[in-house]
C-alpha cells in the first residue's frame, strides 16, 4: 500500500530516501522476500512512472480512501491465492520475518493475524477542552502494525460493500473473523512526519 499522498508528512512519504533508497522500495523488497508475487499500489499520477529497485509483479492504481486502494489491489489477487498479506509502505523496516509470522499465523488456522507490540506508554482519554477523562488501563492492549495477513476470501468479504477502516483486521473483526496477534518490532516504525524518517536512518546506519 503506497497510494497514499503523505498530507501529515508534507509530501509523498513512500518516495523519500531511506539508507540511499526509496521507502516504497524498502517495503516492495521486504513483502518480495516473503510473497509469491506483490501488487503495489501507487497514486494514480505515477502508475508506469516509477522505477523501482525491486519490480512487483502488478502496479495498481490507488482509490479515494486507504480501503478502497486496498480493495483496488484485491482484484488484481488471483483467485487460487490461500493468504495475503496487507503492508504499508510507510513501514519500510518490516522484515521477512513479519511477513513469515502472520503467513504462519494463517496457516495454523486464523482468519488474520497482525503484528503489534505490547503498549508501553501510560494512556490518557482526553476531553475537547484539554483536560484528563480518565487514565485507560493498558493492560492487554497492543499497538498494530504491519504487515497483516488474511485468508484471502475472510478479507475480500469484509471488504464487500465498500467498508471503511483504518485497518483491514477491523474489518475482518467486524465481519465475525478470528484475529490473531503476533509480535512485531519496535523498529517497524511508521513514517508520518520527517523526524520519524530520521529516526529510522539512525536504525538503518546499525
Amino acid at each position: 500500500m503506497a497510494g497514499g499522498a503523505g498530507a501529515r508528512f508534507g509530501g509523498a512519504k513512500q518516495f523519500s530516501v531511506l539508507g540511499g533508497r526509496r521507502v516504497v522500495d524498502w517495503a516492495v523488497m521486504a513483502a518480495a522476500a516473503a510473497c509469491e508475487g506483490v501488487v503495489l499500489v501507487l497514486p494514480a499520477e505515477q502508475v508506469g512512472r516509477v522505477a523501482l529497485d525491486v519490480q512487483p509483479d502488478v502496479v495498481v492504481a490507488g482509490g479515494a480512501s486507504r480501503s478502497a486502494s486496498v480493495r483496488a489491489g484485491l482484484a488484481e489477487v488471483p483467485d487460487g491465492v490461500d493468504a495475503v498479506v496487507v503492508h504499508d509502505a510507510a513501514r519500510p523496516l518490516a522484515h521477512r520475518g513479519l511477513f513469515t509470522a502472520v503467513l504462519d499465523a494463517l496457516a495454523a488456522g486464523a482468519d488474520g493475524a497482525v503484528v503489534a507490540v505490547p503498549v508501553a506508554d501510560t494512556l490518557k482519554r482526553v476531553g475537547e477542552d484539554g483536560a484528563v477523562v480518565e487514565t485507560v488501563d493498558r493492560d492487554g492492549l497492543w499497538a498494530v502494525q504491519t504487515p497483516q495477513g488474511f485468508r484471502l476470501d475472510v478479507l475480500r468479504a469484509a471488504h464487500t460493500g465498500d467498508a471503511e477502516a483504518t485497518d483491514d483486521a477491523g474489518l475482518v473483526e467486524a465481519a465475525g473473523g478470528r484475529v490473531v496477534v503476533v509480535a512485531g518490532d519496535r523498529r517497524n516504525l511508521k513514517v508520518t512526519d520527517p523526524a520519524d524518517l530520521a529516526l529510522l536512518e539512525a536504525f538503518v546506519g546499525r
